[in-house]
């Protein structure tokens, strides 16, 4: 046999071991429950960094939706909800020091992130969607006197939960959170340096080039590395990602979007909301910089409350200032107490 045959067979039988392996490796890597639904194996969350909370699970609308239900089972309930592309991990260092003052704290992942299941169709993803599901979750576990904490698409799905069921809550506070009713004709419509919009257009390339670097984005906004891997951990592959992708660009920002006649109606809610309201937001973020004002100025419990302007806090403020945004509600909960 010449050399350039024996090449060749060489890499032959190198490219069928390879291909061997992957599919020997591919059931771990996996696991689709059901065509078109993605389950991440526990393995990829085992030994995260002072992540060792005990899991809890629902089923909503056919989907195993994952929570963490920390403290006391008489505490007065904070529901925490995530944004894009996080998942409750985000809040490993509130919760000790909210548990701590005597609260019980709920934090789900959003269907398609976390432990929860993921749907591999973006179609899948709408604003209603997620709204419907964390609904449930909230019936589910019979949520009583609350306190609403979100952040990013946590409070654009949160406050319409909230608006919703307001029965259930008696207090909110928002981080680098908004509330929007879309009015532009399109992003011609936009500032040119506007931050949103060029992310939009960051995230478009994403979803045209199928991948969405979640752990890295983490670790490059936060500044800490060693984050990435647990924000990596609840997708083994892009196909788990559809909710990640596709998040952004349900943001209702355009006139013609399906979500904006919800909002308003939310809108009107807290318009007439005088239980407790607070912002707390953080100085550096440039995609919610000057959220904060209109929900100062358009919520009555939001009058006279000490609202806050977390220092050297970005737009994942719960990672590099926890604790601290964790102290606040603390404190915003004791100086508003139940009646």
């Amino acid at each position: 046999m010449n050399r350039s045959r024996r090449d060749l067979v060489a890499t032959a039988s190198l490219s069928a071991i390879a291909l061997a392996l992957a599919t020997m490796a591919a059931p771990a890597l996996a696991e689709e429950i059901r065509p078109g639904v993605y389950r991440t194996p526990d393995a990829r969350f085992e030994d995260l960094p002072g992540f060792d909370f005990e899991p809890h699970y629902l089923e909503i609308d056919g989907y195993r939706v994952h929570y963490l239900d920390e403290g006391p089972a008489d505490g007065e309930v904070i529901l925490l909800i995530h944004g894009e592309p996080t998942w409750a991990y985000l809040f490993r260092k509130m919760i000790p020091v909210l548990v701590e003052a005597g609260h019980r704290c709920i934090v789900p992942d959003l269907i398609g992130f976390g432990r929860s299941d993921k749907p591999a169709s973006m179609d899948t993803h709408t604003y209603k969607f997620h709204v419907d599901a964390m609904t449930e979750l909230v019936e589910a576990l019979d949520l009583q006197q609350a306190t609403f904490f979100g952040q990013d698409w946590g409070s654009l799905i949160g406050l319409r939960v909230v608006a919703e069921n307001e029965e259930r809550f008696a207090r909110v506070v928002l981080s680098n959170a908004g509330l929007p009713v879309g009015r532009a004709a399109g992003p011609e419509d936009f500032p040119e340096n506007s931050a949103f919009i060029r992310w939009k257009r960051r995230n478009q390339a994403m979803i045209d080039a199928g991948d969405i670097p979640t752990g890295r984005m983490l670790a490059t906004n936060t500044g800490d590395p060693s984050i990435a891997a647990a924000y990596d951990a609840p997708f083994p592959e892009p196909a788990y990602k559809a909710g990640a992708l596709i998040m952004p660009q349900r943001v209702p920002v355009f006139a013609d979007d399906p979500a904006n006649e919800a909002n308003r109606k939310a809108w009107e809610v807290f318009e007439s909301w005088e239980k407790p309201f607070l912002t707390a937001y953080g100085d550096s973020d440039p995609i919610t910089r000057g959220g904060e004002v209109p929900f100062q100025r358009r919520v009555p419990g939001a009058q006279g409350q000490p609202h806050v302007k977390v220092e050297g806090a970005g737009h994942f403020i719960q990672e590099t200032h926890g604790e601290e945004l964790a102290g606040i509600i603390n404190e915003f909960i004791a100086a508003n107490p139940l009646e």
